[in-house]
């Protein structure tokens, strides 16, 4: 079976409870595993305020899509749905959902952290934070890469 996979990049908050609902909706599922990820109120010792994405729509959903298609290789998964939010954000806002489901829970879990762990650093966003000191953009940091690397 291969995964049905969603995607979806976008301004506006998303919908925890519709993404758990279509992930986990086929009687075969087992397991769901959803992660959600929020803007952090700290980052690199500094307060943060803010954080505005920027990114090239078709470059950026084809990445993640690949992503997804990766992780339905390795696993057996039943669905995929990445959700990533861009635009200005800010502390607590939610900015990434990431479900996956299968028969099984060790499955979903690897497959989980598998696309989060590509995500940090394969997906094309530009992130620029705003602190008491001022708006700075992100580079990527070498714990995701490292992170990326152990698969």
């Amino acid at each position: 079976m291969t995964a049905e996979i969603k995607i979806s990049v976008q301004n506006e908050p998303f919908d925890q409870q519709q993404i758990y609902r279509w992930t986990s909706a086929l009687p075969e599922t087992g397991a769901t595993v959803v992660f959600i990820g929020k803007v952090r109120d700290m980052n690199l010792g500094d307060a943060v305020s803010g954080l505005y994405l920027e990114h090239y729509p078709a470059m950026t959903v084809k990445a993640l899509q690949e992503i997804a298609e990766q992780a339905a290789q390795r696993w057996q998964l039943q669905r995929i749905y990445i959700v990533h939010r861009v635009g200005q954000l800010y502390t607590g806002d939610e900015i990434v959902a990431v479900a996956v489901s299968s028969a099984h829970r060790g499955s979903a879990y690897q497959a989980n952290e598998f696309i989060m762990d590509f995500l940090k650093v394969k997906a094309p966003f530009w992130k620029k934070e705003t602190t008491a000191e001022g708006d700075r953009w992100l580079e990527s940091r070498h714990s995701d890469e490292q992170a990326a690397d152990k698969w």
